[in-house]
């Protein structure tokens, strides 16, 4: 088996194709399944390795590249002046759950007892917090 699949067909020198037309139809369908399981195998592999690298965090490293390339070098300055592309200020809301979540996870503070100055409802972060 070794062999046949290296490409060494000697061990079946013995037969000719002519006279043993099942041999070559095993022949074909062997390398037919092995292929298959081979490109299975390699694409489980693939998927394997591209879960590992998948996080949001690496997507918006990449993307803040991306466009802090294009803010430097494709715009014009005048471009660049403009206030409704570039704001001085900009508003950002969270989900109060979601900060929690990840900043427990990372380490950074452990949540007992806080308190949020909330403008828009009850479930969002208006940037104004009270006590942590």
């Amino acid at each position: 088996m070794y062999l046949f699949l290296t490409g060494d067909r000697n061990s079946l020198s013995a037969w000719s194709p002519n006279d043993n037309p099942l041999m070559i139809l095993l022949m074909i369908i062997f390398s037919f399944v092995i292929v298959l399981y081979l490109m299975n195998l390699f694409i489980g592999l693939l998927n394997m390795a591209i879960e590992a690298d998948n996080n949001r965090a690496s997507y918006l490293a990449q993307k803040v590249l991306i466009l802090r390339e294009i803010e430097l070098f494709y715009l014009f300055p005048n471009q660049r002046r403009w206030k409704t592309w570039f704001p001085d200020i900009i508003y950002y809301y969270a989900d109060v759950d979601k900060v929690v979540k990840v900043n427990e996870k990372q380490g950074l503070f452990q949540m007992k007892e806080i308190t949020f100055k909330t403008t828009f409802g009850k479930d969002r972060l208006d940037l104004g917090l009270g006590k942590i």
